[in-house]
């Protein structure tokens, strides 16, 4: 008697998202639970960017945006402003080393003007030094705020109108992506939010649009690779459908 042959089964391969944007929160919370200084918090936070960055370029991520210093933080104290301002030096040489061998391609968004002139040099020559390299595309938002570089893009657009270089008609949603600070990279698919808070805080706020949002509980300075990968199998249990149906 024949029987039929078992149907092998199948699973599906997973989709990773080609940009994951993060806004790095909760440091401050886990230094008060950890009943240590807000800077320990920060420094433990800086830990969990190097490895998430080293973590993407592995398993192949193209794009990672990650959220260090917003336009608003200036509003904190003195005291703590000095203190992230300091350990973005320090993480800014650390990348200069430490990534060196890890072909990952930096750049900076956000307002660089309001910085130290030695921050600027670093964030230059972080640029500069990894320029050539084609493995993770590494955005590190200092300075950033999502409607302040709306109103710059909008402000560019209006003096090319005015120079004679640009026509009104001619303006369109590539047109406009095209002044912001991630032109020329696709938008985000997955923004990961971590840190119990379920808001966007002015992160991306154009590029965004259509992407998948998933919120942690877990505080920043605990984010782990593992966590990651449960955001990235929550986006593929995701049907995008940007608008249809």
């Amino acid at each position: 008697m024949f029987g039929f042959r078992k149907k092998p089964e199948t699973t599906l391969e997973r989709v990773l998202p080609v940009h994951i944007a993060v806004k790095m929160d909760g440091n401050r919370r886990w230094a008060k639970q950890h009943h240590v200084p807000r800077q320990a918090g920060h420094v433990a936070g800086s830990e969990a960017f190097k490895t998430i960055a080293r973590y993407c370029n592995k398993i192949g991520v193209q794009y990672l945006t990650v959220y260090a210093f917003s336009s608003e933080n200036w509003k904190r104290s003195e005291d703590e402003v000095e203190g992230l301002m300091s350990l973005l030096r320090k993480n800014l040489r650390d990348v200069l080393t430490i990534f060196r061998d890890e072909n990952i391609r930096t750049r900076f968004i956000g307002d660089r003007t309001r910085l130290d002139p030695q921050l600027r040099e670093l964030m230059a020559e972080t640029e500069r030094v990894s320029a050539d390299r084609t493995g993770l595309r590494l955005n590190i938002a200092i300075n950033y705020g999502g409607r302040p570089e709306l109103v710059d893009a909008a402000r560019a657009i209006a003096q090319e109108v005015r120079d004679g270089t640009l026509s009104p008609d001619k303006i369109t949603e590539d047109v406009f992506a095209a002044h912001l600070s991630t032109a020329g990279q696709p938008d985000p698919d997955l923004v990961i939010m971590p840190g119990a808070e379920k808001r966007i805080s002015n992160f991306l706020l154009w590029q965004s649009a259509y992407a998948e949002y998933w919120f942690s509980d877990v505080l920043w300075p605990d984010f782990t690779p593992d966590v990651l990968e449960q955001a990235i199998t929550d986006f593929n249990g995701r049907k995008r459908r940007f608008g249809g149906s």
